[in-house]
C-alpha cells in the first residue's frame, strides 16, 4: 500500500483521519475502504479496527449485510431459521479513483462486487471541518446506484429473521473502553433506549470523548439508529430496518450524516447544541 493509498485528513493542520482504500484483508471481511485511526483533537482515537470480538468490524465506512444475498459486511450471514452461519457469500468494496481530493476532504468512487459481477456503484464524499475549539464534524455521504440492469434490494439481519439486529448502511466502530459508553438522544438514555428509535441527533459518549451522530437529509433521518454499547460501542443507521430497501436498476440511495467528533464527555444540551451547529454548515 503506497501512501497515495491512504489520505489523511487535517482540521485546522492536525490529522484526524486517514482514509484505507485498498486494505489487505481476507474474503470473509468483505474487504472495503475505512476511515482509520480518527482522531478528537487532542489525539484521543475513537475508532477500532478489526477487534477482537468483531474482525469485520472496520472503523468509519458503508457496509451492508445483504445486497441480493451478497454480504458486504463481513463475518457469518444471518439465515432465516438457521441463524448465523459462515457462507461462501462475500463481496467487497474496491476503490477505483479519488475524483477530488483535498488536505479536509475527499470524493471517492467505489465498484461493489461480487462473483465477479458489480452490482452497485458508489460515490462517497468525506469532508472534515473544525466546529470549536475541542470539537470538529466529520460529514460523510454517498450515494450507492444499482447498475445491474434489475431490481435489487438491500437487506438487513432484522428483515432475515433476527429482531433488533437492523444494521447496515453508515457504520462507526467506536473505541471500547473499561466502562461502556453512554448513548442517549435528546429524548432517551442508555442502549436500550435509544436502539431502533428515530431521532435528529444520537450521542455515544466514552471516559473522555464523545461522538454525536447526526442525519443530515430527510431521508437519513427517517432511518432508525442502530445503537450497541454494552457489548461492544457502535452506531449505525440502517437502511433496511422493518423491510427491505428496493432499489431499481439505475437507481440511487443516497444518505448524509454528519458526526460531531468532541473531546470530553459532553452533556445533553451541549450534545445538541453542537448537533444542530454541525447540520446547519
Amino acid at each position: 500500500m503506497t501512501a497515495n493509498d491512504s489520505p489523511v485528513l487535517r482540521v485546522a493542520g492536525r490529522p484526524v483521519a486517514r482514509c484505507v482504500t485498498r486494505p489487505e484483508l481476507p474474503g470473509r471481511l468483505a474487504p472495503r475502504p475505512f476511515l482509520h485511526p480518527v482522531t478528537t483533537l487532542a489525539g484521543t482515537a475513537v475508532t477500532e479496527l478489526s477487534p477482537a470480538d468483531h474482525l469485520h468490524h472496520l472503523g468509519v465506512g458503508v457496509a451492508v449485510p445483504d445486497v441480493e444475498g451478497h454480504n458486504f459486511w463481513g463475518g457469518r450471514t444471518f439465515v432465516r431459521d438457521r441463524g448465523p452461519v459462515e457462507l461462501d457469500n462475500h463481496g467487497a468494496q474496491r476503490h477505483t479513483g479519488f475524483p477530488l481530493r483535498g488536505s479536509d476532504r475527499f470524493e471517492e468512487e467505489l465498484r461493489w462486487v461480487a462473483v465477479g459481477r458489480e452490482l452497485l456503484r458508489e460515490h462517497r464524499t468525506v469532508i472534515a471541518a473544525p466546529l470549536t475549539g475541542t470539537a470538529w464534524t466529520l460529514d460523510l455521504s454517498f450515494s450507492l446506484t444499482n447498475v445491474t440492469g434489475a431490481p435489487l434490494s438491500l437487506g438487513s439481519p432484522a428483515t432475515n429473521g433476527r429482531p433488533g439486529a437492523a444494521y447496515g448502511g453508515f457504520f462507526w466502530r467506536a473505541r471500547k473502553e473499561d466502562e461502556p459508553a453512554h448513548a442517549f438522544t435528546g429524548a432517551a438514555d442508555g442502549e436500550a433506549a435509544v436502539h431502533g428509535t428515530r431521532a435528529d441527533w444520537l450521542a455515544l459518549a466514552g471516559r473522555t470523548w464523545t461522538l454525536v451522530f447526526a442525519g443530515a437529509t430527510d431521508a437519513t433521518r427517517r432511518d432508525p439508529w442502530f445503537v450497541r454499547a454494552a457489548d461492544y460501542p457502535g452506531v449505525g443507521s440502517s437502511l433496511a430496518c422493518a423491510e427491505r430497501l428496493a432499489v431499481a436498476p439505475g437507481e440511487s440511495v443516497v444518505r448524509r450524516v454528519v458526526t460531531v467528533v468532541a473531546d470530553g464527555r459532553l452533556g445533553r444540551d451541549e450534545a445538541a447544541a453542537l448537533a444542530r451547529e454541525a447540520v446547519a454548515r
